[in-house]
């Protein structure tokens, strides 16, 4: 059990044999006795400890039980501190309502009856526990609403956003259909059929990236993974996103180390990782802006980084950069896609054993993200020719 778990309560009695006598008496497991010989030190106590229960001897030299259960009571943060009073002297009716009137639950005389005082205190230890398991349930309850309300807001957001994307191409597509069907020229219908073809693949890949995301959701995604050089998945990514590069007029230049760089992993899921975030590159970075793609060789793994002289994530954003439908506004203009490109990234590096992050951000000139994953056997093929070369 941990000291945060620990049942803390109070002994104040300026004679240590009371003390030491009472601590024994109440000893048990997840409880904590602090002990104090005088009111004074007992406040000191107070200012960094809860406790469930005060046990306080009336007569001390200076601030007697009495004085101090009225500064307790006083106090916000322990004027609901039950206080049991042990006392030696009289224990006449007068002194009885003194203690009962500053707030006092018991009023025991000595010598104590060891079974009495163990019974009326291990109720209050017991209704302390109960309370404290009751506030973490509520504020666990607290934290579930939110979730469910935050979780509630995305998925509204989702559909809209769903329904945005999927309405465009499926309206392209309608017109396409209706110019075809009233007889077009050969180049003009070439023109068109090109333009619908274009519209399938785009909500080809929308479904696909959906229907990716609850596939590592619920486990049933499957890595083909074989021998494979990450110099090809880069190009089958550079070929994916070379459309939506060139539509709006980027630099591309991509740096790869001059000897083969060996993953075991999959070949076409690696090739989608990178893809994902050149388009991510694309998509936020404004027409004419750069986007650089390095790979280089570190140890026993391949360092691999995208990066663009886009908008930037805003501070606040970036923690959620890699959270489902996550969507920073593209240069004052809403963003198209659903927000589940870097999720899905996210996911697919996970998969491999490797690592994403968002290495560097500025806003208004653009953003890193840096993947790391391992390279064949968990050592690099530099290592390898090297120990080659010295046996």
């Amino acid at each position: 059990m941990s000291a945060a778990d620990l049942v803390k309560f109070l002994l104040v009695d300026d004679l240590d044999e009371n003390l030491l006598a009472l601590e024994a008496l109440l000893r048990r497991e997840g409880l904590e006795c602090l002990k104090a010989r005088s009111g004074e030190e007992a406040l000191e106590l107070l200012l960094v400890h809860d406790v469930a229960l005060a046990l306080l001897d009336v007569q001390m030299p200076g601030m007697d039980g009495f004085e101090l259960a009225e500064f307790l009571r006083a106090n916000e943060r322990t004027r609901h501190i039950p206080i049991i009073f042990l006392t030696a002297g009289s224990a006449d009716a007068q002194r009885r309502f003194r203690g009962y009137e500053t707030g006092a639950v018991d009023f025991l005389q000595k010598p104590l009856d060891a079974g009495i005082l163990r019974s009326k205190s291990n109720v209050f230890f017991d209704l302390y526990e109960q309370r404290r398991q009751i506030i973490a349930q509520r504020d666990a309850l607290e934290r579930m609403t939110h979730s469910l309300q935050l979780a509630d807001r995305r998925k509204n957001a989702f559909l809209g956003m769903v329904g945005h994307e999927l309405r465009n191409p499926i309206m392209a597509l309608g017109a396409g259909l209706h110019l075809l069907s009233r007889g077009r020229s050969a180049d003009a219908a070439e023109q068109l059929r090109g333009q619908m073809a274009r519209q399938v693949d785009h909500m080809t890949r929308l479904i696909e990236d959906l229907l990716d995301v609850a596939r590592i959701d619920q486990g049933k995604i499957v890595l083909r993974a074989d021998r494979m050089d990450l110099a090809d998945a880069v190009a089958l990514a550079v070929e994916i996103s070379r459309p939506q590069i060139d539509a709006r007029e980027h630099r591309l230049t991509i740096e790869l180390p001059e000897a083969p760089v060996w993953l075991h992993a999959d070949a076409a899921r690696i090739a989608q990782v990178v893809s994902n975030l050149l388009a991510n590159a694309a998509k936020y970075t404004l027409p004419g802006g750069a986007i650089h793609l390095v790979a280089r060789r570190e140890g026993a793994q391949v360092a691999i980084e995208v990066r663009d002289t886009g908008v930037g994530i805003p501070p606040e954003m970036q923690a959620q950069v890699f959270d489902l439908f996550a969507q920073v506004e593209r240069g004052g203009e809403q963003s198209d896609g659903l927000g589940i490109g870097l999720a899905l990234v996210r996911q697919l590096v996970t998969l491999h054993g490797g690592t994403i992050a968002l290495k560097e951000s500025v806003v208004g000139q653009g953003s890193t993200f840096l993947v790391r994953l391992p390279c064949e056997n968990g050592v690099s093929d530099d290592l390898v020719l090297d120990a080659i070369a010295r046996s």
